[in-house]
């Protein structure tokens, strides 16, 4: 970074895999960061209370648990590594993580997992600060309400590796000169399987990516490539490109994390080894890049990168969220509620592998959808209730 006062940073989700990956990455980066705030769901205390002894930070929250108990968890790690009690303001509550986006960091990284990151994204760019957004669902449900929120060019910067490597791949040209976009997918676990192939799939299996370390419902659609769904239209909204524009490719070795094709048939590629930390710390230093964020690739050892369609027949998500992005600007908040919800009875071995897609298709279809002068919190926060509870529907008459 350029030498100046260090950001202060509020991570959400800080006991999670891009939260955790996120204070690696400051404490690296000595004197450029100072920590702010931590938000967490709360299911796993004991390491939040290490955070907060670390980090010391003026400000905590926590979705569920008592502030009585992690402020007693935060004195015994303190006095047991024998440092002074940290005393944060600890909040608690479903709209903990939302004070804390909206408190003024100068950049909030949204590592929260699903649609409840939403409230927490319009807190932060409502206050200024700049979002480093790896919470890819509060911007797929709430698109345009996101987009206008919106105070100033460039307060939001992508932490997903593709819409990172597509940020960094766009300053080689202008945007009049680009011709699409394309967005890279390892093909998950079951790359090259037929849909027979899939049916007997456990939810083992759906998490054992073979490449990424990330949470359950990450992995779980990262097998069934909703993930890539998601990203798609994250893109749509991120760059200003159609998703008649956005091309995906198959690139199991994730090297390659996206492209941008230009008109002239240049092709600009990020490349570098499958690590979340560099696209979390472009996301907290953006314009600049912190050295020795990552490891770079190894050019003098011999490796291949290989490319591949993806078999639309037997991985239907991207054709769906295609379909929603053209039916109406509700249509991917169902896609996302109806998805989160099959995915957790995937999960709890109610349902079966296909079954996931399937039931949110059916859900997409029944949605009448929202013209987009009539997008409000409201109506989408009343669309997604909709949406969970038909899906739960759904899925009641699939349960094995």
């Amino acid at each position: 970074m350029n030498a100046s006062a260090p950001r202060s940073v509020a991570i959400l989700g800080s006991t999670g895999s891009i939260g955790t990956q996120a204070l690696e990455v400051m404490a690296a980066a000595e004197g450029a960061f100072t920590l702010a705030a931590l938000a967490a769901g709360g299911t796993r205390p004991d390491l939040l209370a290490e955070q907060v002894v670390a980090w010391r930070p003026d400000l905590v929250a926590v979705a569920v648990g008592d502030p009585a108990d992690l402020r007693a968890r935060i004195a015994e790690v303190a006095r047991a590594a024998g440092l002074p009690v940290p005393a944060p303001e600890i909040l608690s509550g479903p709209d903990a993580a939302t004070h804390v986006a909206g408190a003024g960091a100068d950049v909030v990284l949204n590592g929260i997992t699903g649609s409840i990151g939403l409230e927490p994204t319009l807190a932060a760019l409502a206050a200024g600060s700049t979002l480093a957004l790896a919470n890819k669902e509060s911007l797929v449900v709430g698109g345009a309400l996101v987009k206008d929120a919106v105070r100033h060019p460039g307060q939001i910067v992508p932490v997903d590796s593709e819409h990172s490597a597509i940020a960094q791949a766009l300053r080689s040209g202008a945007a009049g000169e680009v011709r699409r976009l394309v967005l890279t997918a390892s093909g998950g676990p079951f790359r090259g399987r037929s849909r027979a192939d899939l049916v007997d799939v456990t939810p083992a299996q759906a998490l054992a990516h073979p490449t990424w370390s990330m949470g359950p419902v990450v992995t779980i659609n990262s097998a069934t490539l909703v993930n890539k769904g998601l990203e798609l239209i994250e893109a749509h909204l991120l760059f200003d490109v159609p998703v008649t524009d956005i091309a995906v490719v198959v690139h199991p070795q994730s090297v390659v994390h996206s492209m941008v094709e230009f008109v002239d048939g240049s092709t600009i590629a990020q490349a570098s080894p499958p690590d979340m930390r560099l696209p979390i710390a472009l996301g907290l230093a953006w314009p600049d890049r912190l050295p020795g964020a990552a490891r770079p690739c190894a050019w003098d050892v011999p490796t291949a990168w290989t490319f591949e369609p993806v078999d639309d027949d037997v991985f239907p998500a991207l054709r769906l969220a295609r379909a929603a992005v053209e039916a109406s600007p509700t249509h991917p908040a169902v896609l996302n509620a109806a998805n989160e919800e099959a995915v957790a009875a995937f999960v709890a071995g109610r349902i079966g592998f296909l079954d996931i897609v399937a039931s949110v298709e059916r859900v997409l279809a029944e949605h009448g959808g929202t013209a987009a002068d009539g997008l409000t919190l409201g109506v989408l926060q009343d669309v997604e209730r909709w949406a969970r509870r038909r899906a739960n529907e759904v899925i009641g008459g699939l349960s094995r």
